[in-house]
């Protein structure tokens, strides 16, 4: 419980917190008078102190910076996006991920071949495919081709025209599963014998564990 004055909560007009208590109130009160906004919270101290003394969080950031965004707060969500943990965020993994295409249906597609797979098993593993170049796509179709016809579901990420890596793609997609709540670590997968360039480079296993 939070305890403070309208006009703090009214101090940005065009906020949708401030719309909240603006002309006849629609939220729920209770038996005391008091407000009710259905929503958890734990970080709006954070949203208060920046009503009130235009203090800018240092801690737990990406957390207050969603709360400013729900509440509408532009003056403290454009202060956050100046801080580096949001700026690069939005400014480089964001646009990173934009131009590897169907990334975020990608992720999608792991979690739903994960939990497929995962009756009766502590975990579920998913290949991964991951090219950076056109010229890389084209010497993994082999391996792609053999994956197919063993009916092995293979996840293909790439190509894309930016500067990061392999490896930074990864921890892309480790992070952003591990966002959704899943446990998932990777390593190389080597696919059959028999191809002619190392496998290992462009091939990931993803173990989802469940318990």
């Amino acid at each position: 419980m939070y305890t403070t004055t309208l006009s703090t909560l009214k101090k940005h007009p065009g906020s949708k917190l401030a719309e909240m208590f603006t002309g006849q109130p629609r939220l729920r009160t209770d038996s005391e008078g008091r407000f009710f906004i259905d929503r958890p919270g734990t970080y709006f101290k954070s949203i208060l102190e920046y009503l009130c003394s235009n203090q800018v969080p240092t801690q737990c950031i990406q957390d207050v910076y969603k709360e400013a965004l729900f509440y509408d707060i532009e003056p403290l969500i454009k202060q956050l996006e100046d801080s580096p943990q949001i700026f690069g965020e939005l400014v480089a993994r964001r646009q990173f991920l934009a131009r590897v295409p169907n990334y975020s249906e990608n992720i999608e597609l792991m979690i739903r071949i994960a939990r497929a797979e995962a009756a009766a098993s502590r975990q579920s593993s998913v290949i991964v495919c991951v090219v950076r170049t056109e010229e890389d796509a084209a010497r993994c179709q082999d391996a792609l081709n053999s994956l197919d016809m063993d009916k092995k579901p293979v996840v293909k990420f790439g190509p894309w025209k930016a500067v990061p890596s392999i490896s930074d793609l990864l921890d892309c997609i480790q992070m952003d599963v591990e966002a959704k709540g899943y446990k998932i670590s990777f390593q190389p997968h080597v696919a059959d014998k028999g191809f002619h360039f190392k496998s290992h480079n462009f091939f990931y296993k993803f173990l989802f564990t469940w318990w």
